[in-house]
């Protein structure tokens, strides 16, 4: 993997910058909980939150309202729901009955430093909070809805828990191409469809361009997932701020096991390429997208 950023990443990464600090403040603003949220519930809650995160998920619905001709404060609380969702996927991810990991975000995962009951708990909270803020804080009332149905359906038993529950049984199966791509198409690249759904549904975008977003968050999902892998089979747990190797540990299927390293990386990089394909219906207005494109291929965090 590279451990340099090419150009073409400097815009999504100057875009991050920029606004990162305006998505933690509105996370920290949403996990202020009032005096009847148990004490040890909020500090699960936050502790995995807000965390450092490359916060990838909230971005692309950032981006992808702003390729729509939204400002991007309007798609705050969608951005936020999403990140909720995603955060309470990684915290039941980890627990011992899942994937059993210890380390997340450079931290302690939430079931290691609060207990498994105190982090299951701490995910049912947020999946619940993430629809409250969709319900609550999205306008119109016509847009909070359609929100909700694309973000409760990308969560669900088809798609992200389905993924996760397929993922479960890799070991135990045939080593299948066809099936590693869906299991992460429903568990890493539902989320990613979803992010740039929600954006483009903010800005009341035609279905021209949320299909658009739509496929570009399906290949860029994938593509995502195969670095991942590559970054498990041979990245720096400093940098990832999470174990590595436990793939291997656990005999996953796992696209580097079924296909090799370099096969992998070329994949990747076809993935990548036809996701920025997806994006010229929007010209100029998608280079963030397309720059964050190329910081997943080189990523290494």
């Amino acid at each position: 993997m590279k451990h340099m950023m090419s150009c073409s990443s400097q815009l999504f990464l100057e875009y991050a910058r920029a606004a990162s600090p305006e998505i933690e403040a509105a996370l920290e603003r949403y996990s202020q909980y009032g005096d009847d949220c148990p004490v040890v519930l909020r500090q699960a809650i936050r502790h995995s939150l807000l965390a450092p995160g490359k916060r990838l998920r909230p971005l692309l619905v950032l981006m992808s309202a702003q390729a729509c001709g939204c400002p991007k404060g309007q798609a705050m609380p969608a951005a936020c729901a999403v990140e909720m969702v995603h955060t309470y996927s990684l915290i039941h991810d980890d627990l011992p009955a899942m994937d059993d990991d210890q380390l997340r975000r450079g931290r302690p995962c939430c079931h290691v430093r609060f207990g498994e009951a105190n982090a299951i708990l701490a995910g049912d909270a947020l999946l619940a909070q993430a629809f409250e803020v969709l319900a609550g804080d999205v306008q119109p009332p016509s847009v909070a809805v359609a929100c909700c149905l694309e973000l409760a359906q990308a969560a669900g038993a088809v798609a992200l828990v389905g993924g996760q529950a397929d993922d479960l049984q890799g070991s135990d199966c045939s080593a299948d191409l066809a099936r590693l791509e869906r299991i992460h198409r429903r568990k890493t690249g539902a989320m990613f469809q979803v992010s740039l759904r929600l954006g483009g549904r903010i800005a009341q975008a035609p279905p021209p361009q949320i299909d658009a977003l739509a496929g570009f968050g399906t290949k860029l999902g994938l593509a995502f997932q195969i670095v991942d892998d590559l970054l498990d089979e041979k990245g720096d747990a400093v940098a990832l701020g999470k174990s590595v190797g436990k793939d291997r540990r656990q005999a996953k299927l796992t696209f580097p096991a079924l296909l090799g390293v370099a096969e992998s990386q070329r994949r990747a990089e076809a993935l990548i390429r036809d996701a920025q394909a997806e994006l010229d219906i929007f010209g100029s207005q998608s280079d963030c997208l397309r720059s964050l494109a190329q910081y997943v291929l080189e990523r290494n965090r």
